[in-house]
Formats: C-alpha cells, sequence, structure tokens
C-alpha cells in the first residue's frame, strides 16, 4: 500500500536514524517491524546492548503500526512500557508490533522483540494519539 510504503520513507529519512544499522517494514494494516543490527559499540557497562535500543526498536515499532491505520496525520507516543526479558550483546534485533486497541481517541500497539535467532528479548506496549500534524512531504512523507 502506498501509504505504507511513504511512512516507510519518512522513516528511514529520519537523521535520527542516519547512525543506526535499522530498517522499518509495515506489513499490513496495523502491524510494523524494525530490524535493528546491534553490536559492541551499543554495550553498556557490563556488555550487554544497552536497553534504549530495545526502547527504540519497540518504540518505533509499535509507532508505526498505529500510524499505519491514520493516514492524514502524525501519531504521537503518549505512554510506552517495556519489559526486559533477556540480555544480547550482538546481532539483529527485531521488534514486531500489532494494533491492539483501534479507537477514535487513543490507539494501542504491543511488540515484541527478538533476537535473531527468535529469542524474546523484551515486550512493550505503546499508547498513541492522533496530532494535528499532516503527514506531507516536508517531513519525507511523499
Amino acid at each position: 500500500m502506498d501509504h505504507y510504503r511513504k511512512l516507510e520513507r519518512m522513516y528511514h529519512g529520519s537523521r535520527c536514524n542516519d547512525h543506526l544499522d535499522i530498517a522499518l517494514s509495515v506489513t499490513d494494516a496495523g502491524e510494523a517491524e524494525i530490524r535493528l543490527g546491534v553490536d559492541g559499540s551499543d554495550h553498556h557497562a557490563a556488555g550487554g546492548v544497552h536497553g534504549s535500543y530495545y526502547f527504540k526498536a519497540l518504540d518505533d515499532a509499535t509507532f508505526f503500526a498505529a500510524n499505519s491505520l491514520v493516514k492524514d496525520v502524525f501519531v504521537l507516543t503518549t505512554d510506552v512500557h517495556l519489559q526486559l526479558t533477556q540480555p544480547v550483546t550482538e546481532g539483529d534485533l527485531v521488534a514486531e508490533a500489532t494494533v491492539v486497541n483501534d479507537h477514535p481517541k487513543q490507539l494501542i500497539a504491543d511488540g515484541v522483540l527478538y533476537d535473531d535467532e527468535g529469542t524474546q528479548l523484551a515486550r512493550g506496549t505503546g499508547t498513541f494519539a492522533k496530532s494535528r500534524v499532516e503527514l506531507d512531504a516536508e517531513m519525507g512523507y511523499e
């Protein structure tokens, strides 16, 4: 769908992703996937991948799952809950997200983060609201 590809281009053009090995796929209505490559440069002092990368992958996946259902405006994250369940040191992190509540006032999406062997690393839920900011070419939505 054209809307999904526009969201993907907007994401890949975002400057905050320039230094990351990251990719978004909007796979269906209310579904999205983030793939994030991590290595030793992403570690905290104890030698594991810092939780901020878990957060980014799950926040982005749940956000774009929600925005896949909203074709006119940008959605805003209003709340995110994470449960970190397993450490990882390197490889690909894969966050899969699905909208579980599509209400005019809020959207809720659940996500699960896996390593490249399919081991669950974290779970998260994001709550989103429609903004007044129109999706347009200026933000990369083209």
